[in-house]
């Protein structure tokens, strides 16, 4: 039974401080949900002309005063967490509330597939299947290291860059560590692999539901757009941090003393329980056969293929393409998430139960993106969004392309530390940065592959996020020394990323 607050006061002895802990996103959103509400009041009013796609042209800002005054303002920040769920946008007034009539403004959709990733993910652990696959290639690959470290971060990678794989790795090192140590490798390098090896492939999401998809929403495009420049950065960052983990692991083999973690006492004893996992099922092989053909699916439904194979933006679509949103991809979660449940036997009961498990760890996320989505709300009924795109239009004008896409990055990296969810930043962010992009002349997909470049580069070593902190702590080999670890590597990454959104803005890569 876990102890109350004050229980655990009593028995902490007497003059020791308090560890302060980071609050978590979603009380960050909500102080940040109050402080926007009140800066309200003192931002002047005003908006854009729009084109017939929604985009604001440039140099037509005027004021406009907000509708309303303080009983009605406050009014709008009671509301906006339903507001941030299904507020709808007036078609006259522009304003967003839960009875007006006009189009869903709210983040229903978004929400909802997160849900549903929520359920198939959590299934899909339920059967055993990948987890066993991952211990097999593991075990398949004990006398290879270089090999080893390299398939289980490739493997780590992909299920970052599709389905944003992070808290789940920490699993996985009561397995990895004691391999590493037997092949004569030390802490650091289970370390690297594991964090760095999930980390990129989230830091270059491709259809990345929780980066790239809730991004992508906020920002009003398709979740497909710019996958071209996504995917050459997932396989060259991908490429260059398995090649920085496998550097470090040669030099410690060849030379213990070169260790930046040292060989606790036991290790030896740990290396040799690493023990022979047992072989996949029929059934387990036929949950990872599922799972690979429905994200195969998911990554065809939504790319513009008619724009990816043409090169033109505008380009008529092809018939047989799908052009699938949120909602579709909801539905397609919900089916896979029963489809993989009916092909591990799961029975009835433990299915249903392992939905509604899914469903429930993921509200918290879900809950983010609503919160986050409240408060633009709030700007957008004050009319202030309009005028904060106003005040940087002067700097983004005449801004090079290329410098445009490592502007965005740069801004983000202090925003991803303030708030370590990354639906959370995409959904508070988008909004303001997505429409810069008609300013300076890129297409918004550059911008999404930017913040969320900038997003995953502060999630491979902040001490806000749990699979940093959880672990080092879990591979004991302490926050300090990782850092000293992985900061070369964090250089490396960044200037490859600023070089690939600077090309991308240039020859238009962004858009395809």
């Amino acid at each position: 039974m876990e102890e109350q607050p004050q229980q655990r006061e009593d028995r902490e002895p007497a003059g020791t401080a308090r560890r302060f802990v980071f609050p978590s996103a979603l009380t960050v959103l909500a102080v940040v949900t109050v402080a926007v509400w009140i800066v309200a009041f003192f931002i002047p009013s005003g908006t854009y002309d729009r084109g017939p796609d929604g985009s604001p042209l440039q140099g037509t800002y005027h004021h406009e005063p907000a509708r309303g005054g303080f009983v009605h303002r406050l009014g709008q920040l009671f509301l906006a967490p339903v507001n941030g769920l299904y507020g709808v946008r007036d078609l006259k007034t522009g304003e967003v509330a839960p009875d007006a009539v006009g189009t869903l403004y709210g983040s229903a959709g978004v929400f909802l597939f997160v849900l549903a990733i929520g359920a198939f993910i959590t299934v899909v652990f339920a059967t055993g299947a990948l987890d066993r696959g991952i211990e097999r290639l593991a075990h398949r690959l004990r006398e290879r290291g270089a090999l080893l470290i390299a398939g289980v971060m490739t493997v780590f990678s992909l299920l970052g860059t599709v389905e944003g794989f992070a808290e789940e790795t920490l699993g996985f090192y009561g397995l990895l560590v004691p391999l590493m140590l037997a092949l004569g490798y030390d802490r650091m390098v289970a370390t690297g692999t594991i964090i760095l090896g999930a980390g990129i492939g989230v830091l270059a999401s491709t259809v990345n539901p929780f980066a790239t998809g809730v991004a992508s929403s906020a920002a009003g495009i398709s979740l497909g757009d710019g996958i071209a420049l996504r995917f050459a950065m997932w396989l060259v960052l991908t490429a260059v941090t398995i090649a920085y983990v496998v550097r470090y692991a040669r030099r410690v083999r060849a030379n213990p003393a070169r260790s930046l973690v040292g060989f606790r006492e036991g290790d030896r004893e740990l290396a040799e329980q690493a023990v022979h996992p047992p072989e996949l099922t029929g059934l387990q092989k036929g949950v990872l056969v599922l799972v690979a053909l429905v994200f195969a699916f998911m990554i065809f439904s939504v790319i513009p293929w008619a724009s990816a194979l043409s090169g033109k933006a505008d380009a008529t679509p092809y018939g047989w393409e799908l052009g699938w949103g949120f909602a579709q991809l909801a539905a397609l979660f919900i089916v896979a998430a029963v489809l993989v449940g009916l092909v591990a036997r799961l029975g009835e009961q433990k299915l249903s139960a392992t939905i509604v498990q899914g469903v429930a760890d993921f509200v918290a996320p879900a809950l983010v993106i609503v919160l986050a989505r409240g408060i633009t709300v709030i700007m957008t009924n004050a009319k202030i969004i309009d005028t904060v795109l106003h005040a940087i239009e002067g700097t983004v004008r005449g801004t090079p392309e290329a410098l445009f896409g490592v502007m965005v990055f740069v801004v983000n990296l202090p925003l991803a530390f303030l708030i370590p969810s990354t639906s959370g930043h995409a959904t508070l962010a988008m909004p303001i940065l997505a429409p810069l992009a008609e300013f300076a002349g890129v297409a918004r997909a550059l911008v999404v592959t930017a913040w969320q470049s900038a997003s995953g580069w502060m999630n491979l070593w902040v001490p806000t996020t749990a699979v940093v902190v959880g672990g080092v702590s879990l591979a004991k080999v302490g926050y300090d020394r990782y850092l000293r670890f992985v900061w070369p590597l964090l250089v490396i990454l960044a200037v490859l990323v600023c070089a690939f959104v600077a090309v991308g803005a240039v020859v238009g890569s962004g858009g395809g």
